[in-house]
């Protein structure tokens, strides 16, 4: 009395295997394009930013400062940056979250 409903319940089951794979695929497919790709492309656009940096050039940090270029130091990746006449900040090259036009810290 029981088996006969059990097996009947497990014969009217859909495939799975082969569907289970398809709907595996279809969000691997979808995590590559929603959230590895931008991401991908974010970085690959960052270390542009940081090897076109010079001396002279204003930055805006990811902290919010604002200032100019005074030294590069190519073997530690740090940098030195003139906040004022009388402030200088030295932080890593990974800070930098922008390479703000000529003339705008005299604009501020």
């Amino acid at each position: 009395m029981f088996i006969s409903k059990a097996h009947a319940a497990a014969e009217g089951a859909p495939g799975g295997g082969f569907e289970m794979i398809i709907m595996l695929a279809m969000f691997a497919v979808i995590f590559y394009f929603m959230i590895y790709r931008p991401q991908a492309k974010r970085v690959k656009e960052h270390k542009t930013l940081m090897s076109s940096m010079g001396k002279g050039d204003e930055v805006l940090t990811s902290g919010g400062l604002v200032g100019k270029i005074t030294k590069i130091s190519e073997e530690n990746d740090y940098i030195s940056i003139e906040l004022n006449t009388n402030n200088e900040v030295v932080l890593k090259k990974d800070f930098i979250t922008a390479v703000l036009p000529k003339g705008t810290l005299k604009s501020l």
